[in-house]
């Protein structure tokens, strides 16, 4: 394996093309990379042609069919509405109606940074780890094709966020060096650097899914978010208009958040994108046996691509 601080990797010559195993040295997570794969072209141009009948989301419904909490109330910011999840995974689950349509494929920066406001003033006063979720399309798994938030906080976080909670501390007990400033360090310098200054947006290395990009936060806690709703949201803006500008619509996203006690103790909150296929009739899914059983998904674009093409992006579309 050669080591590149961040990951290690190694690369192997198939019939095809090549293929890298990819390993992060902080947490041990793993993919595979092959660039080949991706001429298999199972991705198709957006199918939006969905059912435009209103549904429990929209705005003649949404106040009859969704639930309150326990003040008897929702919160309400611009198109946004936020209530609890009828159907929770996690001890505190709400959901945030993002717009008024049924049927959108683009946002305003506005309707992005009122969902996460929402998001925000429903989760603060939990007391465990708090996450911020985006299902977009049914084939990024949105149960309900109106546009919406999840954010879920539980006592104690999630695998990926235990990860990097435990790993983190690891690092700055052993090194005397916070990993989240280091790792901004490498990636401002490479080919992997999609844009930022204070929150610095950059390819994953080591993806967990295809053209994963994330945004590296300048705080820990959810409750020290408050302050950066609107630099977050216009990050995010600039992501999905990315993913949109390379032919992807459908896509994941996932705030993750510490508690206070994870402070000074090497922990960052950060953010991630991962683009998915888009819908389609066939339902052909690009999830299958190596990330849901190997829990080591298998990428088609390597990371180190992404920065010319959010150039590219940005000289096209100015």
């Amino acid at each position: 394996m050669t080591d590149r601080g961040i990951y290690s990797f190694s690369e192997i010559q198939t019939n095809s093309g090549i293929v890298q195993y990819r390993t992060e040295n902080l947490t041990g997570i793993k993919c595979r990379i092959s660039p080949e794969r991706i001429k298999r072209n199972i991705d198709n141009p957006d199918f939006s042609k969905y059912n435009n009948e209103p549904c429990p989301f929209c705005p003649e419904n949404v106040l009859i069919n969704t639930p309150v909490f326990k003040d008897g109330t929702r919160i309400q910011k611009g198109e946004s509405i936020t209530f609890p999840n009828l159907f929770p995974f996690a001890r505190k689950h709400v959901v945030t109606v993002i717009t008024k349509d049924h049927n959108v494929r683009t946002f305003s920066k506005k309707q992005i940074e009122d969902a996460i406001d929402g998001q925000y003033r429903a989760l603060i006063n939990e007391t465990g780890y708090s996450s911020i979720n985006w299902n977009f399309l049914p084939s990024a798994g949105a149960s309900m094709l109106h546009p919406h938030m999840q954010g879920i906080s539980d006592y104690t976080p999630s695998n990926l966020t235990e990860k990097y909670i435990t790993n983190s501390y690891k690092y700055y007990q052993e090194k005397g060096k916070n990993y989240w400033d280091e790792l901004i360090h490498t990636e401002m310098k490479s080919s992997r650097f999609i844009a930022g200054s204070e929150i610095i947006w950059a390819a994953n290395p080591v993806p967990l899914g295809e053209k994963e990009i994330r945004g590296y936060m300048p705080f820990s806690t959810l409750d020290e978010l408050e302050s950066y709703i609107d630099l977050i949201s216009k990050g995010m803006k600039n992501i999905i208009d990315f993913y949109n500008y390379l032919g992807h619509y459908a896509f994941n996203f996932s705030l993750y958040t510490g508690t206070p006690k994870n402070k000074n103790k090497g922990f960052r909150a950060f953010c991630s994108f991962i683009a998915r296929i888009n819908p389609n009739r066939a339902c052909t899914s690009d999830t299958a046996f190596m990330e849901r059983l190997h829990m080591e998904p298998v990428i088609l674009t390597l990371p180190e691509d992404l920065g010319e093409a959010y150039s590219n992006f940005k000289i096209n579309t100015k």
